[in-house]
This record gives C-alpha cells, sequence and structure tokens, in this order.
C-alpha cells in the first residue's frame, strides 16, 4: 500500500498513489491546486462492473474533518481521479487507470448517508461514474445508421454529439449489416437494441445477440460465446485459477490442489493466498430448471408475420438439437439431460408452446431483401429464439459468487477456473474435484472493494455448461414404470368403490 514500493507483501496488498478530487473549475481548495487529494479521508472505495451494465460505477466512504463538502465545494460536478494496481503489475491492461493524464477520471454525481460522527468529523458517501453514463443522460441519437452493427456501435460510442468517449473499445466483427433508424434514443438504449440484432462474424456459429459493457479497461461488444472461445474456436485462456479448500487444508505447505494444477511450490504463502477463495456460494438455485421452460431456454415457438408478402411462420426452437452449434463456457454437454420428463416421451427440450412469442418481420423496409436481423427474413423466428436462450442460459444458469484477494488485471468477461472438492472427498488431501460445479466460469460482475488494509474482490461467475455430461443422451421410456401417482390414482379409484358401495350413500 506504499505509493513508492512496487514489492507485493501479501495477498490483497495494492497500490494507489493518491485519490483527487477536482472541483468544478478543475481546482482544489485553492484555483492554483490540482484538486486535493483525499486518500487519507477514504475508508472504504467500491467499483462495480457488470456485463449487463453499460457503464462504470462506484463509491467513497468518507470521514470528513476538514470540511470537504463547504471548502472544495461539493456539488455533484466534481471529477475523481486516481490508478489502482496489484504491485508488481505495470502493463496498460493490469492497471485500473482512471487518472486525468489519460483522460478518463471518474465524474461524482451523489452524495448520501450524511452523518455527524462528533463535533469535529463527519461521514458521508460519495458516489461516482464514468463519464459516457452521464453523457447518456445528457444526449440523444436519431439518425439513420448503415454498415455492420459493430461499425454503428462504433459511430455512437466515439461521435461528439453522442457519448463522444475517449475510452478504448473492444468489439467483436459482427457479420450482420443493416439500415435501422434510431428513434431519438438515448446512446445506451439504442446500443442495447442493436446488440440484440448483432451476430457474430462466423459462419459456423448460431450465436445470437451482444452484450455491450464497461469495465475499467474499456468497452466491449461482444457476444457471449466471445467470452468463452477465441476467434479460432479455442477455449480462451483462464485468467486466474481459484481454489477452496477446507479449513483444515489451508496451509502454505499443503498444496494439493495447486500441486496437481501446477501452480504452488511449497511455502509460496502469497500465491496460495491469492488464488484461495475466501468465501463461496451459489447463487440463482443452482440451475432453476422451472424457468427455465417457461422463459423459453430449452423450447420456444416464434411465430413471425412477414408485413411485405402477408405471410406467417412458425418456428420451433430446441436446445439440445441446437447445442454444439455455438460454443460454450465449460465443455461440450448442456447443463439439462435430455430424457423424458412425463409419460409423452418427451423431453425439456421438446414442447415449443412453453414459450410463445410473435414477432414482426419484413423485407425492403429499407430497400433491403432482409429481415429484422439483417439476414433471410425466413431466419428472424428461429434466430430470436436462439438469442432468448442463450441470454437465459447465462441469467438463469449456475451462478457462484467468489470472494477473493485482489488482482487488478481480472475484469468482467475474463475466464476463471474454480476448483472445489466433491463433498465426499473433502475430508482428503487430495480427492477429486466436484464433476459438476468445478470448471470454467465468466466473471459475469465484479466489486473492487478497497480499504485502508486491504484490496479484495467479490465476483459473481456464470456457466451454461458442464465439462462432465449427467448421462448419455439417450432415449429411454416410462412404459412399464408406475410413477407415485400413478399407485394415488389406483387408491383413490378403489376408495370410491369401496364407499359406493356403503349401504345409505
Amino acid at each position: 500500500m506504499d505509493a513508492n514500493d512496487d514489492s507485493i507483501k501479501f495477498a490483497g496488498d495494492y497500490r494507489m498513489t493518491s485519490i483527487h478530487l477536482h472541483s468544478h473549475a478543475n481546482s482544489g481548495f485553492t484555483s492554483d491546486e490540482d484538486g486535493v487529494n483525499i486518500q487519507k479521508l477514504v475508508v472504504e472505495m467500491n467499483i462495480f462492473e457488470s456485463i449487463d451494465k453499460n457503464s462504470v460505477t462506484g463509491s467513497l466512504v468518507i470521514v470528513d474533518s476538514i470540511n470537504l463538502i463547504g471548502n472544495l465545494p461539493i456539488q455533484g460536478t466534481e471529477r475523481l481521479s486516481f490508478k489502482l494496481s496489484t504491485p508488481g503489475a505495470h502493463q496498460e491492461g493490469h492497471i485500473v487507470d482512471c487518472s486525468e493524464e489519460t483522460g478518463n477520471p471518474m465524474h461524482i454525481y451523489k452524495l448520501t448517508d450524511k452523518k455527524q460522527l462528533n463535533e469535529g468529523s463527519c461521514s458521508y458517501v460519495l458516489h461516482f461514474c464514468s463519464r459516457e453514463f452521464l453523457r447518456n443522460l445528457r444526449t440523444r441519437v436519431s439518425e439513420a445508421l448503415t454498415g455492420t452493427i459493430d461499425q454503428m456501435v462504433t459511430k455512437i460510442l466515439n461521435d461528439e454529439n453522442y457519448l463522444d468517449s475517449k475510452r478504448k473499445l473492444f468489439y467483436q466483427k459482427t457479420r450482420n449489416q443493416d439500415k435501422i433508424v434510431i428513434p431519438n434514443m438515448k446512446p445506451f438504449q439504442a446500443i442495447e437494441m442493436l446488440a440484440k440484432r448483432a451476430l457474430a462474424d462466423q459462419t459456423e456459429s448460431s450465436s445470437a445477440g451482444y452484450h455491450f459493457y464497461q469495465t475499467t479497461k474499456g468497452f466491449h461488444f461482444r457476444s457471449f460465446e466471445s467470452m468463452c472461445v477465441n476467434a479460432y474456436g479455442q477455449p480462451r485462456q483462464v485468467k486466474q485459477e481459484f481454489n477452496y479448500m477446507p479449513i483444515n487444508l489451508r496451509d502454505p505447505q499443503i498444496t494439493d490442489i495447486g500441486r496437481h494444477r501446477g501452480q504452488l511450490a511449497a511455502g509460496d504463502k502469497i500465491l496460495h493466498d491469492l488464488t484461495s477463495v475466501e468465501d463461496y456460494r451459489f447463487i440463482n438455485n443452482f440451475h432453476d430448471v422451472a424457468m427455465n421452460q417457461a422463459a423459453g431456454t430449452y423450447a420456444h415457438r416464434v411465430i413471425t408475420h412477414n408485413l411485405f408478402n402477408k405471410s406467417y411462420k412458425e418456428s420451433n426452437y430446441h436446445y439440445h438439437n441446437r447445442f454444439e452449434q455455438t460454443k460454450h463456457t465449460d465443455g461440450p454437454n448442456p447443463a439439462v439431460v435430455d430424457t423424458p420428463v412425463d409419460f409423452d416421451n418427451k423431453g425439456v427440450s421438446d414442447y415449443p408452446e412453453s414459450r410463445l412469442t410473435v414477432m414482426p418481420t419484413t423485407q425492403y423496409a429499407h430497400d433491403e431483401d432482409t429481415g429484422a436481423f439483417g439476414i433471410d427474413v425466413e431466419q428472424d423466428g428461429i434466430t430470436e429464439a436462439a438469442r432468448v436462450s442463450q441470454r437465459n442460459s447465462i441469467s438463469a444458469g449456475t451462478k457462484l459468487k467468489l470472494t477473493i484477494k485482489g488482482q487488478s488485471y481480472l475484469q468482467v468477461g475474463d475466464v476463471i477456473q474454480f476448483n472445489i472438492l466433491s463433498v465426499e472427498n473433502k475430508v482428503q488431501s487430495e480427492g477429486k474435484l466436484d464433476p459438476h460445479y468445478s470448471g470454467r466460469y465468466i466473471i459475469e460482475k465484479m466489486r473492487h472493494r478497497v480499504t485502508t488494509n486491504e484490496y479484495i474482490q467479490v465476483i459473481e461467475c456464470a456457466k451454461d455448461s458442464v465439462v462432465n455430461a449427467y448421462s448419455k443422451y439417450t432415449r429411454k421410456t416410462f412404459e412399464g414404470h408406475k410413477l407415485p401417482y400413478d399407485k394415488g390414482r389406483s387408491v383413490n379409484l378403489a376408495w370410491q368403490d369401496s364407499i359406493s358401495s356403503m349401504d345409505g350413500y
């Protein structure tokens, strides 16, 4: 935590030179000052990023004994500049750089929770956000855009009349192009509309829909599939491997999982702690089959009606039939089996009416013989169903929340490896990993929490597949088998027969 020391002393150590608060006049307490360093007043800093959020936000918990509110003054138009990194991290992508020099400082927009602690001090929370967050509130897009979807997004992000962003944009090229009219929408809203139509520039993939989000390193416009694999279809490299071990095994000299994975050397406590999980829990009910069934993850019927030729088409989406047409987080196996679930001998993907969507589409709206996605209009229904299924697989799939030591090079969209022993092996120093809940995860949300003592991260991760299949996908039948409610039904019938024969009934 020493600003001049670039060697890591312990897991959770960090390097931050200063936290400068600049007034609306770009000064500190006086006009000749370049902001005021408030690092000693900050009790806690939080930075939030998510693949479901278009911008980075954060907060500062401050204990103020110098009347910063009145002397600066603070009115909600100030700028905040700082650099945060793990000691030894020098690469541009490894540093949380919100400095004035890079042109990417954060902006204060709210002050809350002001409390008087004693006669000479008070506490409050300053909320900050990226510049683009506020630009989005202040501008609107009203324009007809042409070209590929990624070109349209770049236009909105960089145009000085819209977001006018100076941050880097990391994007995946799109194959579909069209002419799209943006009808007086907020920039983020317009980009989200474009993201729903985006199709990856990979003809062998049926992935549909993009995510547009901001991290501390820049903006990203990409599909979930691109977070799992690279442009060649190969699994992306794991950014960090995390191990959860029982308390009796948490000893730097014990390198069970880490040694097995080739990461740890005996006695290397810092690396041991950086790859250890302080706390974890699974959220989202592991995998909610009922909600996924209703939301159209497994089966979905989309009825498209073509306004040009006055026709309609029914498109039925089947999760298991199309699963291998896209790349996934952790292996080639679905998170749910395709075996029969009822007497009709159908699996969860065989009920297209579990979700029904009516979707308008047309050709030649802008003199182009294409539909809503900029491709063949006949493909609109099945493409929309695939987009909905892939979104649901993430939001309603297996989710994991971890508390780890802070590592500034991690960001949302990265791949991590989570290792946890299966329940029956947790008493052993070297046992088998859990076959379904260990494996590769995508970081979906992240909270950077910096205090005066340490830097930790709370991350939420998601996966849409399992590395080990639950069973072979061979059809089995219910014939010859009776379920419990079969027996219950026969008992009820026998009871009715007995009471009907009673005298006087």
